[in-house]
């Protein structure tokens, strides 16, 4: 894996509505072409690091690369969960963000609830507000 930290961008677009309504986390989906910039052998995965919302403050998130495949996704989509409380959505927006390193591999999770124990138990949220709140 040792292409990290790996700094990447795009637009911000509707995706599948699943993260906030189904899922119970927002995602913030990047654009095709942003997907297209990634190299022919960035790994499918998720991953942490830290984004920022057209030159806005940093906060730490978590990110999924690939086709989803508890939802059987042909598309490969970039997906940003940022763990930061937006008052609104921000479609148009310019996302940048830094892949700081990889978490897992994606799955396909027996259940909803599962997939939030997983979400939960990965997503280094402590961890990544400390990066933000002591940046070196």
């Amino acid at each position: 894996m040792g292409r990290f930290p790996y700094y990447f961008g795009g637009h911000v677009v509707a995706g599948f509505g699943r993260g906030g309504k189904q899922l119970g986390c927002p995602t913030a989906n990047l654009d095709d072409a942003a997907v297209s910039r990634l190299p022919h052998d960035f790994p499918c995965g998720v991953f942490y690091g830290l984004a920022q919302v057209d030159g806005g403050k940093l906060h730490g998130m978590v990110m999924s690369v690939g086709h989803n495949p508890h939802f059987q996704n042909e598309k490969k989509t970039i997906e940003v969960h940022i763990l930061h409380n937006f008052p609104e959505d921000f479609y148009g927006s310019h996302l940048r963000a830094v892949a700081l390193g990889y978490l897992r591999s994606m799955a396909a999770f027996s259940s909803i609830g599962r997939f939030h124990f997983m979400f939960l138990n990965s997503s280094c949220s402590n961890m990544l507000q400390g990066v933000v709140s002591h940046p070196r």
